[in-house]
């Protein structure tokens, strides 16, 4: 039986029960679809086809991995998303189990259905030497820019996973907002929930431009809620640059000025203490 959502021929999903063992994904989709057979291959490479087998269902890569009778093959088509070409991430350190990156405004924490070219954690896979899998631990908006770690063991992932959950991960940020943030308290304290959920972050002027009317501030955050540093900023009436979605009148040409800037824990394979800390020239700078 084959499933078929089809709308245009460029965005569409296909289904297919696999009727016979012994096929392959590629001849399979290719003889359901329009498409060519080295077009589907390049879907599968960016993580756009599914293998369902046994109730467990995973991203199928392999073009020459023979299919079981029972197994359903899933096609999450879109052209555009396909197109996407990841901007490029810069390893800051590499521990073996877990690795450092700079992830720049555009590249994704974290795929979806249609694909998984466009994240840290397969641009980390394919750029690491040796090559391994990898693995999200923690999330940045794609907006946003800054340190984020990516795990590449199933252990290593569970452990630096439960850091972030006990708050045991020290996540400082910088950001430009706009106007002059205040000095006095050295620190303002923002715990207004997000989504019925505690929701802590701590900020503090650095330096303020008056040329600009814009201030570059630190924040130091307890939790990690979905946009929880924008939302606390703008609420506060302190709109980060370049926010499109809490910002007044955003710049479409001004990207987001908030940073990821330091990451430091006690890493929970080795018991030793981990700092990493982002260079100057990659940190908003008014």
């Amino acid at each position: 039986m084959i499933t078929n959502t089809m709308s245009t021929h460029k965005s569409f999903e296909k289904h297919i029960d696999v009727a016979e063992t012994g096929l392959t994904a590629v001849d399979l989709l290719s003889e359901a679809t329009e498409l060519s057979k080295q077009v589907i291959k390049q879907a599968m490479t960016k993580g756009a086809v599914w293998l369902t087998r046994d109730k467990n269902t995973q991203r199928l890569r392999r073009a020459r991995r023979t299919l079981k009778k029972d197994d359903i093959v899933h096609l999450y088509y879109n052209a555009e998303i396909l197109a996407s070409i990841p901007t490029k991430a810069l390893l800051i350190a590499d521990e073996g189990d877990y690795s450092v990156w700079y992830k720049p405004y555009g590249l994704l924490s974290q795929g979806s259905k249609w694909s998984d070219h466009c994240t840290i954690t397969r641009f980390a896979s394919q750029h690491l030497a040796p090559e391994r899998p990898a693995f999200i631990v923690h999330r940045l908006d794609r907006a946003a820019t800054g340190l984020i770690l990516v795990a590449h063991t199933k252990k290593a992932t569970a452990a630096l996973t439960e850091l972030f959950q006990k708050r045991r991960m020290n996540k400082q940020y910088q950001a430009i907002v706009q106007g002059k943030f205040p000095t006095s308290p050295k620190t303002l304290t923002f715990d207004t929930p997000i989504d019925d959920r505690v929701a802590i972050s701590h900020v503090q002027l650095i330096e303020y431009s008056e040329k600009r009317d814009c201030s570059l501030v630190r924040v130091d955050i307890e939790t990690g809620r979905k946009h929880q540093i924008r939302r606390h900023l703008s609420e506060a009436g302190y709109p980060i640059l370049g926010d499109r979605l809490y910002g007044i009148e955003a710049s479409p040409t001004v990207d987001l000025q908030l940073t990821a800037v330091l990451l430091s824990f006690t890493c929970p394979l080795t018991q030793e203490l981990r700092c990493y800390e982002l260079d100057k020239d990659l940190r908003p700078q008014l």
